[in-house]
């Protein structure tokens, strides 16, 4: 009986948190086209999460491309299937891996940061002191950090998905001989504008899901330092379920047209 009760009083949170997260999001739309428009605040948050992200996005990206072309070559060359690494190495990073991966890592370093700022902020009443002088601390917070997030984290994946591709290049140029003119040529002729638009759209929804979520999780944080933490924390998991999520959603509708 407990169980039940307990595994009722989940679906309750949810349910809730998804409802309060949903108006959260129409308020955004509300307060997005409703002046004054912050845009210096926007471009230092672009700043603050594009170019500080740079470093961390491209390590990854070429991890991924390395390790993906050293763990797939053995198999290809069983099969004697070799000449066509370029080819899935391009299809799947551009298509799923590149995408997907920057954006967890993004929502770990840019939905926890926001969280624990906007977080901070709360506690120490500084959102409530905006409030009380008569600006409007949702527009200047949270609308341009979601801007922010929307717009930069497709320009990681893009970056993100370069670089990779450059370190399976790489790995080819040393184990198969096969020169960088000729790698990228494979890539560019496997690859279709129906490979890029799917990836392209849904990285911008990964981009206002992170932002969203770390915004949502700040501006609404609990009182004391705990709240802090307990909201940098959920808003990293919760955004990341949500990329999954959404990621799921861009397959499959892309899937029935394409």
């Amino acid at each position: 009986m407990n169980q039940n009760r307990s595994i009722g009083e989940l679906i309750r949170d949810f349910l809730s948190e998804t409802g309060q997260l949903a108006y959260f999001a129409g308020r955004f739309f509300r307060e997005v086209v409703r002046p004054p428009y912050e845009f210096r605040e926007f471009l230092r948050q672009c700043y603050q999460m594009g170019n500080r992200s740079l470093v961390l996005v491209l390590v990854t990206g070429f991890i991924i491309g390395l390790v993906l072309t050293l763990q797939s070559r053995p198999t290809l060359i069983e099969f004697g299937a070799e000449s066509w690494m370029p080819n899935m190495v391009g299809i799947s990073i551009v298509r799923e891996i590149g995408p997907v991966i920057i954006a967890l890592i993004c929502a770990g370093r840019i939905a926890s940061g926001i969280g624990a700022e906007l977080g901070s902020m709360r506690v120490t009443e500084q959102i409530d002191a905006m409030e009380v002088s008569g600006t409007n601390p949702f527009n200047y917070l949270v609308v341009t950090r979601v801007l922010a997030t929307t717009l930069m984290i497709p320009l990681l994946v893009i970056f993100g998905d370069m670089i990779a591709l450059y370190g399976s290049a790489l790995v080819e140029y040393f184990k198969g001989g096969m020169s960088f003119q000729l790698y990228f040529n494979k890539v560019s002729d496997a690859l279709a504008y129906a490979d890029f638009i799917p990836a392209t759209i849904k990285s911008f929804f990964f981009g206002f899901m992170i932002g969203l979520v770390g915004c949502y999780k700040g501006y609404y944080c609990q009182k004391g330092t705990a709240g802090v933490g307990k909201a940098a924390n959920t808003a990293v998991v919760n955004a990341s379920l949500l990329v999954f999520f959404v990621d799921f959603m861009a397959v499959f509708i892309s899937d029935i047209f394409y």
